[in-house]
């Protein structure tokens, strides 16, 4: 019974990241099925028809960095070779999904303002940089800076997830926001998130 009870704290962080990934996840889905299904082209879908390799490979990337990164949150595997062998999957994914991000910022058909647009470049490169360094020091076996820049980097994937509960507030409590606040709202998105990676490394140093 005690060895249940302390284990149900452990997997309190990763079901809560799994949660807070599921909108996104479940609209990369739909949207996959699509792309792939044979879905008729409309007026809304047809930019992702126009680069189906770069968006699937961004939900495709992004997904997988998501979901099996919040085990990672998990003590009990970080001390076991899975967490090893599933940095192995994630570091690529988190990649790819940051880089075609970032691509199809640049190049895609794509309706954001330029305040967002920016943002996407800005963020997108830090994620791709912050899983970069976090490769490189567990490296050189220097594991407080690795998991630093690892938080960092699955703080920018999970962007989405907490961008779909901030616009969902905000549209139960003032309806559509307009153009402005979108994207500041989008944009609050990434920066809660790194704040809260923030604070939890500055949590772990003390």
């Amino acid at each position: 019974m005690t060895t249940r009870t302390q284990a149900r704290p452990q997997w309190r962080v990763p079901t809560a990241l799994i949660l807070l990934s599921a909108v996104p996840v479940a609209a990369g889905t739909f949207r996959v099925a699509q792309l792939t299904g044979g879905a008729r082209i409309t007026e809304e879908n047809a930019r992702f028809f126009a680069a189906p390799v770069p968006v699937v490979l961004h939900i495709v990337g992004a997904t997988v960095f998501c979901v099996l990164g919040a085990f990672q949150f998990v003590p009990r595997l970080r001390r076991r070779a899975w967490h090893r062998v599933a940095g192995r999957v994630l570091v690529p994914s988190g990649l790819v999904a940051a880089l075609a991000g970032l691509w199809l910022t640049v190049f895609f058909p794509n309706p954001g303002s330029y305040l967002l647009n920016g943002s996407r470049l800005v963020f997108g490169s830090f994620m791709v940089a912050a899983l970069v360094v976090g490769l490189a020091a567990i490296r050189r076996r220097n594991v407080a800076v690795h998991r630093a820049w690892m938080r960092r980097g699955y703080a920018i994937g999970l962007g989405a997830g907490t961008q779909a509960v901030v616009t969902g507030i905000w549209f139960a409590a003032a309806g559509t926001p307009s153009q402005l606040a979108g994207d500041v709202l989008l944009i609050a998105g990434w920066v809660i998130n790194l704040a809260v990676a923030e604070w939890l490394n500055l949590k772990e140093k003390r």
